[in-house]
């Protein structure tokens, strides 16, 4: 039995006007920030940690059906494309269910 569902969406960043790292964070901070605010996701930079230009984002979700993760996912995406400091360049996206009764452990 299913008993909601784990939405992943992983996206490749290009920062075209990108001068140093410091400047990447910054604004990797106000993305992540916004993210986390606007839809309720957590979200971490996982690659490219010491390129100027470049960055991979991945974050999950939590929801109740597949149908409304994958809404959410799209929504998510759609925000991240209409951003004007960066171009997303690569996405991959995954809902996973999570099981009932028999996931969780007796003490």
């Amino acid at each position: 039995m299913e008993c909601g569902h784990v939405g992943i969406l992983t996206v490749d960043l290009h920062l075209p006007v990108g001068s140093s790292l410091k400047a990447k964070r910054k604004e990797l901070l106000r993305v992540k920030s916004a993210l986390g605010r606007r839809f309720a996701c957590a979200v971490a930079e996982v690659d490219h940690h010491d390129l100027w230009q470049r960055s991979r984002l991945t974050l999950a979700l939590v929801s109740r059906t597949a149908g409304e993760s994958d809404d959410r996912l799209s929504e998510i995406s759609r925000f991240l494309h209409a951003d004007e400091v960066f171009q997303v360049v690569g996405e991959a996206r995954e809902v996973v269910p999570v099981e009932g009764e028999s996931a969780w452990i007796a003490p």
